[in-house]
């Protein structure tokens, strides 16, 4: 598509080809972009998850591009997830790749992420990709009911600066869980964990929560765009 270019943000959809087919991604950049954020979503979401809309809010005043990738699968119509293999694959491609975008240089830092499973592939590929940090959303440390299934040692080996932002009641792990967890166990990087109070694995809260679900939702905002501002202080 035709990159759209408003007063101060230009703007693209797109289909990025990869070895499992094409990723669909939905492109902003501000002027002067100082990084770029990549963001996935998670396993049966897609790119227009609300807390993902919230961190692009938060990423354009900084001065970072953003990028939400739609995996192949959702682009070919599926709901169940490809395997890790091939998400990751698709990530990858697209990360190698990303100088080629309109108004993205690959001299830009990068920053990966995403919410759920799209955090995991984020976590897994950072290294490779060179990437300057990671920004977690709900990562799913494991799945309800099987607390022995985890997946720790994709968010601590990422090897890079991690933001990861919890919700206290996140069945898949919430705050408190992820920092025991965690400890001292993250290698080359610090693991930051923010927790955002009441709000289950979508940030959603209950009606009898003193938080709202907007209200969580911009705790996540005020979590992600100070975390952002330090990625890009020295530009």
């Amino acid at each position: 598509m035709t990159p759209s270019r408003g007063r101060r943000l230009l703007t693209s959809a797109l289909d990025y080809p990869t070895p499992l087919g094409n990723v669909h991604v939905e492109l902003e950049v501000p002027a002067r972009p100082l990084a770029v954020l990549v963001l996935g979503h998670g396993a049966g979401g897609d790119i227009d998850a609300p807390d993902l809309l919230v961190v692009r809010d938060a990423a354009l005043p900084e001065r970072v591009a953003v990028l939400r990738v739609r995996q192949p699968y959702r682009v070919q119509g599926r709901r169940a997830p490809a395997p890790a293999g091939q998400l990751d694959q698709a990530f990858a491609a697209l990360l190698a790749g990303i100088g080629d975008l309109p108004g993205i240089s690959d001299r830009l830092p990068l920053l990966v992420g995403g919410r759920s499973s799209g955090a995991r592939v984020a976590a897994r590929t950072a290294a490779g990709a060179g990437a300057a940090g990671l920004l977690a959303l709900a990562f799913p440390l494991a799945p309800p009911g099987r607390p022995l299934v985890s997946r720790l040692d994709e968010l601590t080996g990422a090897g890079v600066p991690s933001l990861v932002v919890q919700g206290a009641r996140d069945p898949f792990g919430s705050a408190a869980e992820l920092r025991t967890a965690i400890g001292d166990r993250a290698v080359g990087a610090v693991v930051e964990v923010v927790e955002v109070a009441d709000a289950d694995h979508s940030f959603r809260t209950r009606k009898a929560d003193p938080t709202t679900t907007a209200q969580s939702l911009a705790a996540v905002g005020a979590a992600v765009a100070p975390w952002l501002r330090a990625r890009t202080r020295s530009r």
